[in-house]
């Protein structure tokens, strides 16, 4: 059974760098064509994509996050993770990590303030 799971700090001060791991059980983020996102929803708002890593470790990013954001991995954790840099108040929200096969995390509530 494939399980994501999300960790990572849920209070982070502006201009500081959220960083949330992704821990994956039940397949190899190396497994071909395996694609793992992350994704975020603000207060209020709907869905908005982050980037993606593929299991190759090649990443892509939303244009309007991308000088901000950067995705890495730990094969040997099985866990990949999403560092947001200089961050504000808007981006407080809750950050999911995904894979193409409709599996996802719980979310983890992350809430950028002083």
């Amino acid at each position: 059974q494939v399980q994501l799971q999300e960790s990572g700090p849920d209070l982070v001060k502006p201009s500081q760098t959220l960083s949330l791991t992704c821990t994956v059980s039940g397949v190899s983020i190396t497994t071909n064509n395996m694609y793992w996102s992350w994704i975020r929803q603000p207060p209020g708002k709907g869905l908005e994509w982050i980037g993606i890593m593929q299991f190759t470790g090649k990443t892509a990013y939303s244009p309007s996050l991308e000088s901000r954001a950067s995705i890495s991995r730990d094969t040997s954790q099985n866990q990949f993770t999403l560092q947001l840099s200089s961050v504000t108040p808007e981006d407080t929200a809750v950050y999911y990590c995904l894979n193409n096969y409709h599996y996802w995390g719980q979310g983890a509530q992350v809430t950028v303030s002083s």
